[in-house]
């Protein structure tokens, strides 16, 4: 049997099945049924995309800074995931201070298992066993670019026998961490511990 012979056997027992409704009815319903449908996805669809445009976040304090003179302890690597928090947040920072124009600096001290992330690919990968270079190096020297001042303890530089051409490119060290946070806080920074 020829498939359109079959499929118009079926179209006249669904007639049979349908106790009375006319093909137009039922046509009639699935194109109204078919135009709501729409109409609630599109409804559905625009109250989200209102979502979008709609500010979800409200500032109850809002801050702007005129000074600021801000030292960051980085004793610890605290890792969202394998981001270093304290790279985004410093960047954060910087960029605030940047857009109001604001007077003063950011110095980072960088020291204990944090230490790691100032080094230069080669000794970043004898340092970690790995061969990737250092992953944070391109993040390190855009807050460089952006005036941050980078210092390694010399401490933690000389527990792990690293020199200064084991660093990045910016990197400066101090004495050791807890003398130069102390220097800094009893001249007017303000510590930012991470």
């Amino acid at each position: 049997m020829h498939s359109n012979v079959r499929w118009l056997r079926k179209i006249g027992s669904l007639s049979d099945a349908t106790d009375g409704f006319s093909k137009e009815a039922i046509m009639t319903r699935w194109r109204f049924l078919s135009l709501l449908l729409a109409a609630v996805a599109l409804i559905g669809s625009s109250s989200l995309f209102a979502q979008d445009s709609a500010p979800l976040l409200r500032i109850d304090v809002p801050t702007k800074l005129d000074k600021a003179h801000v030292v960051v302890d980085v004793g610890h690597l605290l890792l969202n995931g394998d981001m270093p928090f304290v790279l985004g947040d410093v960047n954060l920072l910087a960029n605030n201070l940047h857009e109001w124009n604001a007077d003063g600096n950011i110095i980072m001290i960088f020291h204990g298992d944090a230490g790691q992330l100032v080094l230069g690919d080669n000794s970043y990968d004898a340092n970690r066993h790995v061969e990737t270079g250092n992953p944070y190096k391109k993040l390190m020297l855009e807050l460089i670019a952006k005036g941050v001042h980078i210092e390694l303890c010399g401490a933690t530089a000389k527990g792990n026998h690293w020199s200064n051409s084991d660093l990045l490119p910016g990197v400066a060290v101090n004495l050791n961490a807890m003398v130069r946070i102390t220097q800094l806080e009893q001249s007017g920074y303000t510590l930012i511990y991470q």
